[in-house]
């Protein structure tokens, strides 16, 4: 099933997504909670009673009276709320091209083991603008994700058993100041400021029975759910960024388990899977320039509109608004004599 959390009369309101119509899961039927952060709650026991409605929604059992069109409504994060936002690292090809733009080898710890980073879950937003400050547009940056969203509690979780901490699957954007990242990165932290202004995910929560046609074997060595989803990006209407879900070498069961290790894990936690090869300006520009050195960059810049689309998740879309203000915080940095 396919769920959405979207704007009614002040707060976030959480429906079915079903032939581009919502039917708010509270009034169709009583025991369903009217927040996704309630649902994600009492995952187990409200899970089986939305599968149910959602199954007469789409035999007509439940009739089209009932709905809102989507068209209608300002959709949020599927996730508005989150209890926590991490971001990995998992697919190689990224990071091999990445590095090899950079002019150094792939770094051997990669196949070793999953890493991530938390980002700032207060900045997460669904589709529609993304505000941005002067210094975030040194370029400024997309990045093609999924991501998925914790539905029980768990700690110290085995890769063997963490598909079922899964709730569904979402496109992620982690948007990237470049020039911020790079400067505090120069100093072994970070991503902090590069990243924290906004991450965008969206449109809906596909749950995993719903992707059950797309699942394939993880890679040899590995173990979890993949799944066989196009991603792709276009920018202004034109495709810039073509990848698989698939392609992840590390699965979110394996990120899972070490994002758990000695950690409580929380309904409503999102993880992220890093960007998928070909996923960003940074890398892109890097192959051309590589390529070419009369290659011209491009970034984000205001006025654009982001859509990110992967097979069985949907279509994310988000226009890039700059704020009104000269504050610059790498006006800031001090001269050094």
């Amino acid at each position: 099933m396919k769920l959405v959390s979207y704007l009614k009369e002040g707060h976030d309101q959480l429906a079915f997504l079903a032939n581009d119509a919502l039917y708010d899961c509270d009034l169709v039927h009583p025991d369903l909670p009217s927040s996704m952060n309630l649902f994600l709650q009492y995952w187990d026991d409200l899970y089986p009673i939305a599968q149910k409605v959602n199954a007469a929604i789409l035999n007509g059992r439940i009739g089209i009276e009932k709905s809102i069109p989507l068209a209608a409504v300002h959709l949020l994060a599927p996730i508005p709320f989150p209890a926590s936002c991490r971001d990995g690292y998992a697919f190689r090809q990224h990071v091999a091209a990445a590095r090899r733009n950079r002019g150094v080898p792939m770094i051997p710890e990669f196949d070793q083991y999953p890493i991530f980073y938390f980002t700032n879950h207060h900045s997460i937003q669904g589709p529609g603008a993304i505000e941005c400050m002067p210094d975030h547009f040194n370029k400024l940056d997309f990045e093609l994700e999924a991501a998925i969203v914790i539905c029980k509690q768990g700690r110290n979780i085995p890769a063997e058993k963490a598909d079922h901490y899964i709730g569904g699957l979402m496109i992620m954007n982690d948007m990237s100041a470049r020039v911020l990242q790079m400067e505090e990165m120069l100093l072994n932290l970070g991503p902090a400021k590069g990243k924290d202004f906004a991450t965008v995910i969206g449109p809906c929560l596909v749950t995993l029975d719903e992707l059950e046609q797309f699942e394939i074997p993880a890679k040899a060595n590995h173990i979890g759910k993949s799944w066989n989803l196009h991603m792709k990006c276009y920018v202004n209407g034109i495709q810039v960024s073509e990848g698989n879900i698939g392609d992840m070498d590390w699965t979110f069961a394996e990120i899972i388990e070490r994002c758990s290790y000695g950690v409580n894990l929380y309904p409503g936690d999102v993880i992220g899977s890093g960007t998928v090869g070909t996923g960003c300006f940074l890398e892109l520009n890097g192959t051309g320039k590589l390529n070419n050195p009369d290659y011209i960059e491009q970034w984000l810049q205001p006025g654009d509109v982001v859509e990110m689309e992967i097979e069985g998740l949907g279509k994310l879309s988000n226009n890039i608004v700059k704020e009104e203000s000269n504050f610059s915080i790498l006006s800031k940095k001090k001269i050094i004599d």
